[in-house]
């Protein structure tokens, strides 16, 4: 699947893909102290320290994914599967922005709901360049429907 000449091209993805990922979290304190420490939590919302290397892992799994789109993918298909990429990762960030950031759990059950039809809407895309790609999103999208559960009922609580 990969060979040394893969190494570079993978490895800035991931990064990449890493470093948008985290960014929003070093402006958006999420600590003892914060708001958020300071909400009514359900049952079902894991530990904190769970968020970290959950998400760690699924920034992985998108860079290896967009480099494979990239590497494989021609001309329309490739295209249209990287556009949706890069909107979906917008929105990503932009939930952080809001829900933390602006402190706003409304405004983040909206932003979530429509990054989960855009990572839908990426996987379709990326299956039509490669399954392989396609595959690695779905933890991330099972991961996020997760996340919109867990907003709603944080929305519901307070």
């Amino acid at each position: 699947m990969f060979s040394r000449d893969d190494i570079p091209g993978l490895a800035l993805a991931i990064v990449i893909c890493e470093a948008v990922g985290a960014a929003p979290a070093l402006v958006t304190a999420t600590g003892s102290g914060s708001w958020y420490a300071t909400l009514l939590r359900p049952a079902l919302a894991p530990p904190n320290w769970v968020f970290g290397p959950v998400w760690t892992t699924l920034f992985f799994l998108l860079g290896v994914a967009v480099y494979l789109v990239l590497r494989d993918g021609r001309g329309n298909p490739r295209r249209v599967a990287f556009a949706l990429f890069v909107a979906q990762y917008v929105l990503n960030v932009a939930w952080t922005l809001v829900f933390f950031g602006g402190e706003n759990i409304a405004g983040g059950l909206v932003v979530i709901t429509v990054l989960w039809a855009l990572i839908a809407a990426t996987i379709l895309a990326f299956y039509r360049v490669s399954r392989t790609a396609a595959l690695l999103l779905v933890p991330y999208l099972a991961w996020v429907s997760f996340a919109a559960v867990l907003n709603y009922e944080l929305y519901r609580l307070n």
